[in-house]
């Protein structure tokens, strides 16, 4: 009986690797099984850092709105507690952006999220 070797299906999976792997140095780049596992090893890293992104975004956010409110007289728990009281539902990220690019309408955030704690 005559064995199948998958010619042109193996190959075009093979091509697929090796174009992935470009730019890899050395064997990660042309070696058939060096190559299968160096991108095995970087598809399971790119799945868990595209979590970490996330959360790596949310600090950054958390550190901006706590340095910005604390210049205007506020804490950051102390904003995200007067806002959730005010019914304010801006998230993080545009509250951030607003710090950064919109002082003036985050002076006026801040001011509705102290008066909504008293």
């Amino acid at each position: 009986m005559v064995r199948v070797t998958l010619g042109a299906p193996r190959r075009q999976k093979k091509n697929r690797y090796f174009k992935a792997a470009k730019g890899f140095r050395g064997g990660r780049s042309t070696l058939w099984r060096t190559v299968r596992e160096t991108l095995l090893r970087a598809w399971a890293y790119s799945q868990r850092d595209r979590r970490t992104k996330k959360r790596m975004f949310r600090r950054l956010w958390i550190i901006r709105l706590n340095a910005a409110s604390r210049v205007r007289g506020i804490t950051y728990s102390q904003l995200i507690d007067g806002l959730k009281k005010a019914n304010v539902t801006l998230d993080r990220k545009q509250l951030s952006e607003m710090a950064i690019h919109d002082p003036s309408g985050f002076d006026a955030i801040v001011n509705e999220a102290k008066s909504a704690r008293k």
